[in-house]
């Protein structure tokens, strides 16, 4: 059996349906992921800490977002890594690190976001539209002071996906074909 190693990263916003594409491409290629919520949650059981109280943490203290950046980034690098890596600066850190896969990012307008949140939460899109929104701007602070960077940003990307007007089937057969393309 081969050594596995990053075959895509895979980014967007929340509501963009990254988490529904990497079940899918696991489900098609037979691939291992690594979701960067994980590495947040392990980190958290490490620390004998709740969720929400790491959570606190986290926005407290910024080292603790860069040592979860920097698991996350080791964990990217190291030999038996998982096929699929999705965070929202998982793309970001594959082009620092130079990894030779390829780098999605997921895109979905605001609108249509908001209606997924709320397909999957409930609430309402004017409450989804609120959220999404503050987690942004919260996230795009946060990446900016740290990184000077912003996820969305397309310099590391070798895809964009305009996932808007796509369904789950149609966004997995786009990102099938682009695989396959660059195979």
């Amino acid at each position: 059996m081969g050594v596995s190693m990053v075959r895509i990263t895979v980014s967007g916003h929340p509501g963009s349906g990254t988490s529904t594409l990497v079940s899918g491409l696991m489900d098609h290629y037979g691939w291992s992921s690594l979701n960067g919520g994980d590495v947040f949650r392990e980190e958290a059981k490490r620390r004998g800490m709740s969720l929400a109280d790491f959570g606190t943490l986290c926005t407290t203290d910024l080292e603790v977002d860069r040592q979860l950046d920097a698991l996350l980034q080791e964990r990217m690098s190291a030999t038996g890594a998982e096929e699929i890596v999705e965070s929202r600066l998982s793309g970001w850190w594959a082009y620092r690190l130079n990894l030779d896969c390829v780098r999605l990012w997921v895109d979905v307008d605001d609108e249509e976001r908001a209606r997924r949140v709320v397909a999957r939460e409930g609430g309402t899109i004017e409450e989804a539209l609120e959220a999404n929104a503050k987690r942004t701007s919260v996230d795009a602070e946060r990446f900016t002071e740290l990184y000077g960077l912003l996820p969305e940003q397309r310099e590391p990307y070798t895809i964009v996906l305009d996932a808007t007007h796509l369904g789950r089937e149609e966004v997995l057969a786009a990102v099938i074909e682009h695989l396959e393309a660059t195979a």
